[in-house]
């Protein structure tokens, strides 16, 4: 099931190039919820609406392209994001794992744009994403236990703002807009191995990332357990699954950015800079050597563009 928010952030089921109205299946307890509480609650209450839910999209009758679709989760009470998290195409041995919490006022909707800061970033990144929905409260659940907890996938792009602060962290990955989210949640049991998904993004019609979910370093079970022995997680939170950076880039005035995720959906943002600065429109090749490289000598400097110019 395709599971969307469009318009006025009308729950919808997504079937083809339908959706249905699902707001009276809901019914009118969680239509009564503020705009962002309605998609966690259905997801709590998802074993009851299911059947109906289903029902419901058989009779999907609104043309997706006549609507306006919104983030499937406006504003999750936690984004969680894997620190880069890839093997970036080498037989080296795991790393220990870290995550990051980036701001929940930083969702986008689909055809939203990212507004990029005035801030003296020494350049703006795409990261395109695979992101997991919790379905279910976890705290302190085991990896094979983990897949219960999970509700579904979406497609998300971690803007990146580079050379702010020390190293990754909330100052360069939380400005409003930075957290593209979309086009809906497809629920699990369409997904049913998330480590073999083709991830691609495309700026103006250019391929970037293209790489595979069998890549990663931490997979699925293990993030979802990971984080939850930390905090405890709640129907709607979203942990991101961290990225390839082989075919990072920037991104910048005027682009159109698109990502897709094999078995999720494909969306597109646009990019706004009011000071419209520039930066080369190719793969940042320097970034992706160095987060490759430091996986055999962590000892290399770091790139230019990870360094503070502040």
């Amino acid at each position: 099931m395709k599971l969307a928010l469009f318009n006025d952030f009308t729950p919808g089921v997504v079937v083809g190039e339908r959706v249905a109205d699902v707001s009276k299946v809901v019914g009118d307890k969680i239509m009564a919820l503020r705009f962002y509480e309605r998609t966690p609650a259905i997801i709590d209450d998802f074993a009851r609406l299911r059947a109906p839910l289903e029902e419901a999209g058989r009779r999907a009758d609104t043309p997706l392209a006549s609507v306006r679709l919104r983030a499937p989760l406006p504003r999750p009470s936690k984004i969680v994001c894997a620190i880069g998290n890839f093997f970036e195409g080498t037989k080296t041995a795991r790393r220990p794992l870290d995550m990051f919490l980036k701001a929940p006022t930083s969702i986008l909707d689909p055809e939203g744009t990212v507004e990029l800061p005035p801030h003296k970033a020494n350049v703006f990144h795409h990261e395109a994403e695979l992101a997991v929905v919790v379905g279910r409260r976890a705290k302190n659940v085991s990896e094979a236990q983990a897949r219960d907890h999970v509700f579904g996938y979406c497609c998300f792009i971690d803007v990146s703002a580079r050379g702010l602060g020390q190293g990754v962290g909330f100052r360069g990955k939380s400005f409003d807009t930075f957290g593209p989210l979309g086009p809906w949640i497809v629920t699990a049991d369409e997904i049913p191995d998330p480590q073999k998904l083709q991830v691609r993004l495309w700026v103006d019609g250019r391929a970037r990332h293209n790489y595979n979910t069998d890549d990663m370093e931490h997979p699925v079970d293990e993030l979802v357990s990971w984080t939850s022995q930390i905090c405890t997680l709640e129907p709607g939170d979203l942990i991101s699954c961290g990225t390839n950076h082989q075919e990072i880039g920037p991104v910048q005035d005027g682009e159109r950015v698109e990502i897709e995720v094999q078995g999720v959906g494909r969306m597109a943002v646009k990019v706004h800079d009011a000071l419209k600065r520039t930066w080369p429109k190719e793969v940042d090749t320097s970034m992706a050597a160095f987060v490759r490289d430091r996986r055999t000598n962590p000892s290399i400097p770091l790139p230019k563009v990870l360094v503070s110019q502040e």
